[in-house]
């Protein structure tokens, strides 16, 4: 069975659909019409870009390049994750950053050797999506959780600091805030979970499908990445939670006022 290419006949009718969108941004004056199309604009442009690189990775499979966009791919979903805060990003960036490593690489590994059992962790057809699919969920719980948590702590730092005072060690105090940070994050995931194959297929099970993957080989796909996105998103979510709470209280436990000051 052959994929059928789509042309570029195909991506105009493909664009024509946002004629739809923007016709009930105008009627019900929504002002969305300029970063709809601006960002699907974006999009397209970068996932040109993405495809001939990725093409060249591909095609030469060198590990050393491999993970080095990788490296690249991490730096900016840290970055994203930190920018989308009203936090300043100088003092969360590298923690934010050792999480994502932690957890993408410790999944990656996870699942390329115990669950492929085919040892390619640093081939491109590999390394690459699954590595961008883990860091796209990744980033997703990140930005909710953090922002979370520190909003929250910081309305409601004189139940905290009354937590302190009556003994309660500064962990002890946070954990309150940090398990509404870390339900608030998984919700979604469990909730697309709950009614995948019935309500909808996900993107990956239906790229195979088309690919002329077997049905069953797909799920069996799909099942696996869901369990290791799933997994890596608790890990990052928790990481970034406790590596930037090291940079954002005193030596008193206190929450840093300078880390609301942007920069």
């Amino acid at each position: 069975m052959t994929t059928t290419d789509i042309t570029i006949t195909g991506l105009f009718f493909a664009f024509l659909l946002l004629a739809i969108p923007v016709f009930v941004m105008h009627k019900t004056r929504l002002p969305m019409i300029q970063e709809t199309v601006w960002s699907f604009l974006r999009m397209s442009v970068q996932l040109a870009l993405a495809g001939v690189f990725l093409t060249v990775l591909f095609e030469y499979n060198a590990p050393v390049l491999n993970v080095l966009w990788l490296g690249v791919m991490i730096t900016v979903a840290a970055y994203e994750a930190v920018r989308k805060q009203d936090v300043n990003i100088r003092k969360l960036y590298l923690p934010t950053v050792a999480a994502f490593i932690i957890a993408t690489v410790i999944c990656l590994i996870y699942f390329e050797t115990l669950i492929l059992q085919g040892g390619g962790f640093s081939e491109a057809r590999f390394l690459i999506p699954i590595g961008g699919m883990l860091l796209g969920n990744s980033l997703g719980g990140t930005i909710i959780a953090t922002s979370l948590f520190y909003n929250d702590l910081q309305r409601n730092e004189n139940r905290y600091v009354s937590a302190l005072s009556f003994g309660a060690q500064r962990k002890e105090a946070l954990l309150p805030h940090f398990r509404a940070a870390l339900k608030s994050a998984l919700k979604p995931s469990l909730g697309n979970v709950a009614v995948m194959g019935i309500v909808f297929l996900p993107g990956l099970m239906t790229g195979q499908l088309i690919a002329g993957l077997s049905p069953m080989t797909a799920i069996s796909y799909q099942i696996a990445l869901m369990l290791t996105i799933y997994t890596s998103t608790t890990i990052c979510v928790t990481l970034s939670i406790i590596l930037t709470s090291y940079a954002s209280f005193d030596a008193y436990g206190m929450l840093k006022k300078e880390l609301f000051q942007k920069r």
